[in-house]
Order: structure tokens, then C-alpha cells, then sequence
């Protein structure tokens, strides 16, 4: 089954809530299907290293340069799926950073021949953030998983339990303890976002601490153990900015995997509208009226989260137009 972009939903097409692949789950604990993916010349590779993926950019296009198994490097081996066309894909976390040595095209001879290639004139290390609006949609699915996979793994070599060294199965999508025979599976953490509005014309925007002056976005937090969706998104609003609402209205998802972070966002109606900061996560918030959210972006006073996120979608969602002025 082919897995399928998220698409025109009610926030636009989210661009890292997208795929071409299935992830084959079926395939994952089969050994046999898995050595003879690995050796099939048509598999492809994509290498992966802190967030980072080697990406081709040329006459306006971006695309994800993939190699075959003999070609990659040693590291981590996590299966990332296998297309409608039967081409399985993996993901290698090498130790090496990027960019690394890579195949050329049309059996180039030397690494040098690179710089003449026109097809390969433009091949650089790029984590999501850059490259995650640009790829396509097979593309964009597959380094987010890679990327996320990555994560996880660099941060769960070891068993919670009891400190042991743990192993790498089911084609990446598990740890075993060799001690204690615990599995461990890749984590994900839900996070709500949400634009706050009045019900009638104003928005509620606010900028983080770490932020400089102007960079404006939704508010955002992590849900709670026992908690549901809704109540999270009227605990972080009130935490944050002091203002009660109510009817959170579900509104799209989408992983971000910075490291493991799946972002779930809604609409919400304000009950109160005085605002009091939490000044430790909250340098500043205002309402700002549609009119006056649009002069502020166009003339430079207000930028706005990268069209990449949920946080631009939720906004351009409620504005009801495409908005300038990304960070």
C-alpha cells in the first residue's frame, strides 16, 4: 500500500507530513528480505548524519542523492520502505560527516570530475529545515524518517533498565537488551501548537525569550503524562500567556523530528483576552487584528515561522492568504 500525502487538508499541504513510500512494517523482522533488499543493486541509500542528508539542488529542483548498498558506508542500518515500483530504501547513519564521498553519475572517474558535472553542480550536506520545503513528496517522507530514526538511536545505545549496550533489530525500528531481553522502540513525543483567537478578528502571537525582536509565532508545548490533547492546549495557553479558551478545533499534524516531536495543531477560541506572560517562556504577546498582521509581515516589523512548519500553516490558515516574511 502506497502511503499518502497528507495533501490539501484543512492547513494546506504540511511539507513534512508527506510520503512515497510504504514503510513495510511486514518486512522489518524478516532477515532473509532484509539481506536481500540490502543486495539488490536497485536498493536505494540514504545517508544520514546529525540531521544532515546529502541534497542535489539544480534549475530550481532539489532532490535527495541516494546511493546503492555497496556504495554506502558503514553505520546503522534502518529500513525506510519500499516504493509502489518494489525499490526498497534504507537509511545509513554514518559516523562520517557530511559531506562525504558519493557516487558520481554516468561512471565518472575521479572526485574531481564533480565540480564539471552539471547535474552535481550543486550537492551539499542539508538537515530538513533547509531542504524540507523543496523535496518532493517521496523525498521529504523519507528524511523524515531517516532523520528521526537517527535521533533516536544516538540517544538509546544503552538499556533504561539497566545500563546495558543494546542491539539494533527489526530493521531499525527497535532495540533489544542483550542483558535483560527488554525491547525498546523509537519514541515520539505529541505536541500541541495552536493559534489562539478572539472569535472574531485578532490573533494572539508571541515571541520566545530566545527570540530576537520580530520573530513572532503560535504558542506551543508538550502534553502532559494523563493528559488529553484539549487539555493541554488550555494548560499551555494559560501557562503561557494567562488568556482561558475554549472549543479547541483540531486541525492537522504533522513530525517534526527535532528530535521527536509529533506536532498537533488546533484552532482556539479565547475566553479572556487580557494577557499576563510567563516571562521565563514568554518575552512578549499581543492580539493583532488581520489588517494589522499583514502590514507588520510586509513591512519587515513581524516575520513569521518558515513555510516548513505547522506554526506558518496555523497562522496563513486563519489570515486566510499566503504570508511573507520567514525567519
Amino acid at each position: 500500500m502506497r502511503e499518502i500525502s497528507q495533501g490539501e487538508g484543512l492547513l494546506g499541504p504540511l511539507l513534512l507530513a508527506r510520503g512515497g513510500v510504504d514503510r513495510s512494517a511486514v518486512h522489518r523482522s524478516d532477515e532473509a528480505w532484509l539481506g536481500a533488499a540490502w543486495s539488490d543493486p536497485a536498493t536505494r541509500v540514504l545517508l544520514v548524519h546529525d540531521g544532515n542528508t546529502m541534497v542535489r539542488r539544480h534549475n530550481g529542483t532539489a532532490e535527495l542523492v541516494l546511493v546503492s548498498p555497496h556504495e554506502a558506508p558503514d553505520g546503522e542500518r534502518y529500513l525506510l520502505g519500499v516504493d509502489p515500483d518494489g525499490v526498497a530504501y534504507f537509511a545509513v547513519a554514518t559516523t562520517v560527516p557530511l559531506p562525504a564521498p558519493v557516487p558520481l553519475p554516468k561512471g565518472a572517474e575521479v572526485a574531481e570530475a564533480v565540480q564539471d558535472t552539471p547535474d552535481w553542480a550543486d550537492v551539499a550536506a542539508e538537515g530538513l529545515r533547509k531542504a524540507g520545503a523543496v523535496l518532493g513528496d517521496r523525498d521529504a517522507g523519507l528524511l523524515v524518517n531517516a532523520v528521526a530514526l537517527e535521533a533516536w538511536h544516538a540517544t538509546h545505545e544503552h538499556c533504561p533498565r539497566c545500563g546495558a549496550a543494546t542491539t539494533v533489530v527489526a530493521g531499525g525500528h527497535m532495540r533489544v537488551c542483550p542483558k535483560d531481553g527488554s525491547q525498546h522502540f523509537p519514541r515520539v513525543d505529541p505536541a500541541v501548537i495552536m493559534l489562539v483567537h478572539d472569535g472574531g478578528d485578532r490573533c494572539l502571537l508571541a515571541r520566545g525569550p530566545q527570540w530576537p525582536e520580530g520573530r513572532f509565532s503560535v504558542l506551543a508545548g508538550f502534553v502532559e503524562p494523563g493528559e488529553s490533547l484539549e487539555q493541554a492546549v488550555a494548560r499551555e495557553v494559560l501557562e503561557e500567556v494567562g488568556v482561558t479558551v475554549r472549543t479547541p478545533r483540531y486541525m492537522g499534524s504533522q513530525p517534526w523530528p527535532f528530535p521527536r516531536s509529533l506536532m498537533l495543531g488546533f484552532f482556539a477560541e479565547a475566553a479572556s483576552t487580557e494577557i499576563t506572560p510567563d516571562r521565563d517562556e514568554i518575552a512578549e504577546a499581543m492580539w493583532l487584528t488581520r489588517s494589522e498582521l499583514g502590514a507588520a509581515v510586509e513591512n519587515g516589523e513581524l516575520r513569521l515561522p518558515p513555510g516548513v512548519s505547522i506554526a506558518r500553516h496555523l497562522i496563513e490558515a486563519w489570515y486566510g492568504a499566503p504570508l511573507s516574511g520567514d525567519w
